[in-house]
């Protein structure tokens, strides 16, 4: 088939595109900066692309909330090229301000570009913000974009609004028993634990979830930025991967698209 095209969504403080734009050609796409005002007045469309990838940023400025006037853009402007996209069974990635901008959308956690919200990313309970690398741990989950992983792995976040809140225990119970909840923040020994390992209070330790189909993937931790092992805090002392381990995220969303065809 011919090279899977990816749209790297840009708005007016977006500034983590160019490194993931990389992070998919490594992984064998073609990764376009597409921005907001382009899909808005029609000089580029969403169904010319395979993949949706919403990167880390301060979109205008986080103003209001993290992500909240992006995704109203997605939500009210763009709505019907986000849900032909959606119903198409194309793949959508938000890292960072990007899955702050899925859930107040509505398109996490229910798959819906017009559902209600029902969770929530907040300010760190340690009320600043929080640049740190981190480990996660794969849970049984749907998710397309990390599957085959199985042992921690370990990312950077650096974000002030990450904490995860579902509106209501019904809404945490669903995630789990669809297998929804993809990685949750723990030590060094996969154990969940408190602050700094979960560096910003997220309900049940959550760092990202997915849609029931497993197509649309949204995370705090950035996996664009580590995809090389000279990218780990410890590479120099042996404690680095060959491949960095965000880089498999990529692989596993180009690679189902090649295989659908």
């Amino acid at each position: 088939m011919a090279q899977v095209k990816v749209a790297v969504l840009r708005a007016p403080g977006t500034n983590c595109d160019v490194e993931t734009r990389a992070a998919f050609e490594q992984a064998g796409a073609q990764a376009d900066a597409v921005h907001l005002t382009e899909l808005m007045a029609g000089t580029t469309r969403l169904d010319d692309y395979q993949i949706l990838a919403l990167p880390g940023g301060f979109t205008y400025g986080d103003d209001v909330a993290a992500g909240r006037l992006a995704a109203n853009e997605l939500k009210y402007r763009l709505r019907d090229q986000v849900a032909a996209f959606v119903r198409a069974d194309k793949l959508v990635i938000g890292i960072c301000n990007g899955f702050q901008i899925l859930v107040k959308a509505g398109l996490l956690p229910g798959g819906q570009p017009d559902a209600p919200q029902t969770v929530t990313l907040t300010w760190n309970d340690s009320g600043r913000f929080e640049d740190r690398w981190v480990h996660l741990k794969p849970e049984f989950n749907v998710c397309i974009w990390t599957q085959g992983f199985e042992e921690a792995i370990e990312l950077p976040v650096a974000h002030g609004e990450g904490k995860f809140v579902p509106r209501d225990a019904s809404v945490l119970e669903q995630l789990v028993g669809f297998g929804q909840i993809v990685f949750h923040y723990c030590d060094a020994e996969e154990r969940e634990a408190g602050y700094p390992w979960n560096p910003n209070g997220s309900v049940g330790n959550i760092a990202g979830i997915c849609d029931p189909t497993g197509r649309i993937f949204g995370l705090m931790p950035h996996p664009e930025r580590h995809v090389a092992a000279v990218q780990h805090p410890r590479w120099t002392r042996g404690g680095a991967k060959a491949d960095g381990d965000g880089l498999q995220m990529f692989r596993n969303g180009v690679r189902w698209v090649e295989r659908r065809g």
